[in-house]
């Protein structure tokens, strides 16, 4: 079986998993609140068979259907190849689900690429798991999302310290099956509906903490494993009211395990600090920031769009105020797209083969999230208070509301009272409701935050020589005034006791210079 469907995913569903929502244990294929969010998902699923052109490939030794993203980049064409179907599965939500499967799908295939990171552990038997798991993923057409973060709940000590020592996940045995697993991890959005976790490198552990560095995968309903909801932000409304909270919800979760076993066929990195510090520095921002930073592309033009028909529907789009703040978010998008292009353009071996966009592209993961919340901050100026006067769709359908709402609620420009409501549901859904607030804060942390990106991204620069302009610019300005230094002093020493220049013909010189 290769590319599912949405009903095939759903059935994957049924499988006895332990998820948690409030103080009640759910089924998440029989709860109402996940109604939404799973058929959302579903959707997705039949979206990469409606768009098979751009999100679906074959597969190399079986001739099967695959997801693009699921193929290992090997050359510009891949990189091309790679662009479309993660510009169209985007498309699928406008860019507000952040953990569709192809998301973590790059990540895999980013990691199997690498063959000679692994290959420092000095046993095979690693990098042939997860070339098997690859393959697996491949002809199930999984589900996978991550939970890498470390349950760091005390932040006055270092991540692995004090009592964050006891929370995080780590090995705490081993046994002919595999490793015994404790602790858990933060926060695997899709978690309580995805097919299996792969938890894999996130920061760079230091030497002693050994039983921390660890990369495997794991199906859901894997016994001890125990996903904890938030509260969920879907809700049971027509999709024209509620375009994105009725579809897109895809729940975050904390993971904990409890005493889980993971077979030694699914552990990739058992505490070798080589592999587990290099592999997410060796794939992440050329291989994975590709699908973020396009995912990001999407939804940066569909935000542009609906403040455009915010304009319109308020007859605000003629002001100097609206349009600078629209010119502000097209210019986000332009710089995107810019920073891909470069990126895909600049394409190359990063190692054993793996073709990934230049890193330039991680710029961007330290300047997204804060254009993401300036965008919802224009979307909220220039909605105001009309996002709050928002009849729902089948009001209008009342023989008494419909028409007094019709009468007294039009947009402007002959917009009707109908598509007014919509424009402004859709941005109040967008951006002030629950889940757009939630969608707001995982655009912060989603690849870490901002702060810790901007620090990597100069370490990045200091290791790559991007120094030396302070020093080159005093260079130039001393060079030609140590050599005129040289020069009188060499004519100072004449033998006769002559000078070349006289005191008064030096200080001109130096002055010039």
């Amino acid at each position: 079986m290769t590319a599912r469907t949405g009903a095939e995913y759903k059935q994957g569903l049924d499988d006895g998993r332990e998820v948690w929502l409030g103080s009640e244990r759910i089924s998440v294929l029989e709860h109402p609140a996940f109604k939404g969010s799973v058929e959302g998902m579903a959707g997705y699923f039949d979206y990469q068979h409606k768009y098979a052109a751009d999100c679906l490939t074959t597969h190399p030794e079986t001739g099967e259907s695959m997801n693009v993203s699921l193929s290992l980049p090997r050359n510009a064409e891949d990189i091309a190849r790679r662009h479309r179907a993660f510009d169209r599965l985007a498309r699928y939500s406008n860019g507000m689900l952040g953990r569709t499967p192809d998301y973590v799908n790059v990540v895999l295939a980013g990691h199997v690429s690498r063959q000679d990171i692994f290959d420092r552990s000095g046993d095979p038997v690693y990098h042939q798991r997860l070339a098997a798991y690859h393959r697996e993923v491949v002809e199930k057409d999984l589900a996978l999302t991550h939970t890498i973060v470390h349950a760091a709940i005390d932040k006055s000590v270092g991540e692995l310290q004090g009592m964050n020592e006891e929370l995080t996940l780590r090995v705490v045995e081993r046994t002919e099956q595999g490793l015994i697993v404790k602790g858990a991890k933060m926060l695997a959005t899709l978690g309580p509906i995805a097919d299996e976790l792969y938890v894999y490198p996130a920061v760079p552990i230091q030497k002693g903490f050994e039983e921390y560095a660890i990369s495997f995968a794991i199906p859901v309903s894997t016994p001890g494993v125990v996903a904890v909801c938030r509260d969920h932000y879907g809700v049971d409304a027509d999709v024209a009211d509620k375009p994105f909270s009725a579809r897109f919800d895809e729940q975050d979760a904390v993971i904990i395990f409890d005493d889980v076993l993971v077979p030694w066929d699914r552990v990739f990195i058992d505490g070798n600090l080589d592999v587990y510090n290099a592999i997410n520095a060796g794939t992440a921002s050329g291989n994975t920031q590709q699908q973020t930073a396009i995912r990001a592309a999407v939804k940066l033009e569909f935000a542009y769009d609906l403040c455009t028909q915010i304009a319109k529907v308020t007859g605000t789009e003629n002001k100097p105020d609206v349009g600078a703040m629209l010119g502000e978010i097209y210019t986000y998008l332009r710089l995107t797209r810019a920073a891909i292009h470069s990126a895909e353009m600049r394409a190359s071996d990063w190692g054993d083969g793996a073709f990934f966009c230049h890193d330039d592209i991680s710029a961007l993961r330290a300047i997204m999230p804060g254009w993401m919340i300036r965008i919802n901050e224009i979307i909220k100026s220039m909605g105001s208070h009309n996002l709050l006067a928002t009849p729902t769709g089948g009001a209008f359908n009342d023989p008494r509301l419909g028409p007094l709402l019709k009468k007294y609620l039009p947009g402007a420009n002959g917009i009707s009272a109908q598509e007014r409501a919509r424009i402004m549901r859709t941005a109040w859904d967008f951006a002030g409701s629950a889940l757009g607030s939630r969608i707001e804060l995982y655009e912060r942390f989603y690849l870490g935050s901002i702060g810790r990106a901007r620090a990597l991204d100069h370490r990045k620069a200091q290791a790559a020589g991007e120094t030396g302009a302070y020093k080159a610019m005093f260079e130039e300005i001393d060079g030609p005034r140590v050599a005129a230094r040289a020069a009188a002093s060499n004519g100072a020493a004449q033998p006769d006791g002559g000078s070349a220049t006289s005191a008064k013909d030096r200080v001109a010189v130096e002055a010039r210079v």
